[in-house]
């Protein structure tokens, strides 16, 4: 788990320490302190615990632009908090500044000890010469991030964060201040589009645009996945805090997701059969998940498979269409399929949910209220100097 030469420093006090994580067993309890911390928190839906441990292992390719190190509370041997601080060198050299990180944040409802995770984090990245933190970004922003700061009611949808609100109440504390806000929409599926929406499909069309459920099998889904990370690199490149994926760390995770596509909530655009824009959905699969307890060993998989035919909502992670491309209708054209995929004869969703969109996203918030959607969750990154005292 150590990534530099010599091991951090342990930090104790009088009744807690925190320590760095540096072997199995200690990545065993760090990946314990979720199922502690949310023992009573009906919304909570366990992490995978292999995804979280494949993330942080010396082998994963972060570790090839990257550096991290783990840290553990432990009250006794009682995990009671976990964090980890990175150094995202991609992420800096785009910035121009020795912007450093921090995630996996987890804690019990005790100030104490988030402050010494938070403060030992810190002295790392400055060790490690970073003169600003944020956070909470697990590595990347494709990965998951942000602290909820508003909408504690429900549970989280698919591959969205989900926090006690002690959270951003123990940063504001610390002198942690807001970087930017992002939103999550309830999306109506009782209800009919307006119907220039369907206008703007029938627009699309006739401008030549064609449109297809992606593909899911064999050679179709690798070439459509290399479509798509050339999409992402070209739409998303400007992205708050973001950083490019390479082909390969872009193929690995869309494999990892392959199996869990429904055809009918991504469909893409193509132009003189090249993908110019698509529409990224995913079932809530959360309601499945939430029953295996972060593991997928056989038991786990069979109440996966059990419990995922309850799954009645869906998530859009994403709508995309190249610039160029807007005045042939095709963001409204996506918005259209998109929803009526959801809706069609079969299907079983009953809620929809677009998200995450950062409050600065101005043309992606018109066109997601325009088209019905509410905003019920607000998120929240945070920074902080680490060059002065706050």
């Amino acid at each position: 788990m150590n990534s530099s030469v010599d091991t951090p420093r342990s930090l104790t006090s009088a009744d807690f320490s925190i320590i760095p994580v540096t072997t199995a067993a200690d990545l065993e309890r760090f990946l314990d302190v979720p199922a502690i911390v949310y023992t009573n928190d009906p919304n909570w839906v366990p992490p995978l615990r292999s995804s979280i441990a494949r993330q942080l292992a010396p082998d994963h390719p972060f570790r090839e632009y990257g550096k991290l190190q783990a840290f553990l509370a432990l009250r006794g041997q009682r995990p009671v908090g976990r964090i980890v601080a990175a150094v995202n060198q991609r992420l800096i050299d785009r910035e121009g500044q020795s912007v450093g990180l921090f995630g996996y944040f987890e804690c019990i409802h005790e100030f104490a000890i988030a402050e010494a995770l938070l403060d030992t984090a810190c002295d790392w990245l400055r060790e490690h010469g970073m003169t600003q933190a944020r956070g909470p970004i697990n590595l990347f922003t494709n990965n998951s991030c942000l602290f909820l700061v508003d909408g504690f009611d429900s549970p989280p949808m698919v591959m969205m964060p989900y926090n006690p609100p002690y959270y951003p109440e123990f940063v504001d504390r610390l002198g942690w201040h807001k970087a930017k806000d992002a939103y999550s929409y309830n999306f109506p599926l009782d209800t009919s589009l307006h119907p220039k929406f369907e206008k703007a499909y029938r627009v699309a069309c006739k401008s030549g645009i064609t449109f297809r459920p992606l593909c899911t099998k064999g050679k179709g889904f690798q070439e459509d996945c290399l479509s798509l990370h050339r999409l992402f690199a070209k739409a998303f490149s400007n992205n708050y805090s973001a950083t490019p994926h390479t082909e390969a760390e872009f193929l690995e995770e869309a494999r990892d997701l392959q199996s869990l596509v429904d055809p009918d909530l991504f469909p893409v655009a193509e132009y003189n059969d090249e993908m110019i824009g698509f529409w990224m959905g995913l079932p809530n699969y959360n309601i499945a998940l939430k029953h295996v307890n972060g593991k997928l060993d056989w038991l786990g998989i069979l109440k996966f498979l059990w419990y995922r035919r309850q799954i009645d909502q869906g998530r859009v992670l994403v709508i995309c269409s190249l610039p160029e491309f807007s005045s042939k209708m095709v963001p409204l054209a996506l918005i259209y399929l998109g929803l009526q995929g959801g809706i069609k004869k079969g299907k079983p969703y009953k809620q929809a949910e677009l998200g995450h969109v950062y409050e600065d996203n101005y043309p992606s918030r018109k066109l997601i209220e325009a088209s019905g959607g509410t905003i019920y969750k607000t998120y929240r990154i945070y920074e902080k100097s680490l060059t002065t005292e706050n």
